[in-house]
């Protein structure tokens, strides 16, 4: 008996979502946030290989690197923006 077999793709996937969305929810950090943004975009991109839909899997992914490296530019730019606004000198 193999023991991968007690493993289903879509049950991880959706624990793997529900993970994702809770960190989200519960962490305060904004980078702990696009770590945990990640790992449900993981679960959804795992989703929906498991329905066989592989091309709309690769656009998820090409849009997904595209949004976080967004997301981390704006984390950037309103770090800047605050650190301005308190006087203090950018880092």
């Amino acid at each position: 008996m193999n023991p991968l077999d007690f493993i289903n793709i879509t049950i991880l996937s959706v624990i793997l979502m529900l993970i994702g969305a809770l960190g989200i929810i519960l962490q305060k950090k904004p980078l702990d946030k696009v770590i945990m943004f990640s790992v449900m975009e993981a679960g959804f991109i795992l989703a929906v290989v498991s329905l066989k839909y592989l091309d709309v899997a690769l656009v998820i992914t090409l849009f997904g690197s595209i949004t976080t490296i967004i997301f981390l530019l704006s984390i950037i730019k309103i770090h800047e923006i605050r650190k301005k606004r308190e006087g203090g000198s950018i880092e």
